[in-house]
């Protein structure tokens, strides 16, 4: 069923935040080295001090980082809290052989409420979550050449229809990238759990999350409205072309303007 955003009240308003940060970001090295791919500096910010000022911005509660690589330098980069945001750490040992489908299902039992996933190497306009903040949403844009990973097609009613895993695409109005920022309902988060269940017991611990939501979607149990990120600046940061680019789209000058609160460099608060 499609949400109308105009008929949710603040009842229904997510208030957490689950963060994919455990992958080691070997494309980003040597950058990623000795710090982790999310403490990485675009233009004197890095990812995750932006990303936590925008969560921030959304009147987010909690934020659940599931670590792997350095994890250390995330925890004393963050610690327990910020502004008005409650912090807590899931730790993924086996991160150097797994995948973000591990990293999410390591987080089955920890989170017991609606909340929004978001994966640790994105860059984007704080205003890019409003639509965003609601159960059963994800993030989609129009194919740009610098993309390539998973697309999704979808209805006029902006119902997301099929997952489809391409490694390198052409513009195609029929197909949408994935942002990798979702909502999740409870009732959703229970099927995609118990899925995630499966793939773990048979030892699908390599691959993507994308794949059980794929699999759910094309079942008709799992339900998701696109929301259009083409309106504003966003940039998946994976490579050192992908920085180089990033840093064009968000100056430091615009940036620093928009992030108050925030210091460069390493430090928060």
């Amino acid at each position: 069923m499609k949400i109308n955003s105009d008929t949710l009240q603040g009842e229904n308003r997510i208030t957490t935040v689950l963060l994919l940060a455990a992958g080691r970001g070997s494309r980003l090295l040597p950058l990623t080295n000795e710090s982790p791919k999310c403490l990485t500096l675009v233009n004197e910010v890095s990812i995750l001090a932006r990303l936590v000022e925008n969560l921030s911005s959304q009147g987010i509660k909690k934020l659940i980082v599931v670590t792997g690589h350095l994890s250390t330098s995330i925890e004393e980069f963050l610690g327990d809290t910020y502004d008005h945001i409650s912090i807590e750490y899931i730790h993924s040992p086996l991160y150097k052989t797994t995948n973000n489908i591990y990293s999410l299902w390591m987080a089955r039992e920890i989170v017991k409420e609606p909340f929004i996933l978001i994966e640790s190497d994105l860059v984007f306009e704080p205003s890019l979550l409003n639509e965003m903040m609601y159960p059963d949403r994800m993030a989609v844009a129009g194919i740009k050449d610098w993309m390539n990973g998973t697309t999704v097609t979808m209805n006029k009613d902006k119902k997301v229809l099929g997952f489809k895993t391409d490694t390198t695409f052409s513009n195609d109005a029929t197909k949408y990238k994935t942002v990798n920022i979702y909502s999740f309902s409870l009732s959703s988060w229970k099927i995609i759990s118990e899925r995630l269940d499966t793939h773990i017991k048979e030892e699908k611990v390599n691959g993507y999350y994308e794949t059980v939501f794929s699999e759910l979607v094309d079942e008709d149990l799992l339900s998701l409205e696109a929301v259009s990120f083409d309106e504003k600046p966003w940039y998946e940061i994976d490579t050192l072309k992908d920085l180089t680019e990033a840093m064009k789209l968000f100056p430091i000058k615009r940036l620093l303007g928009e992030i108050n609160n925030i210091k460069p460099a390493y430090a928060i608060g």
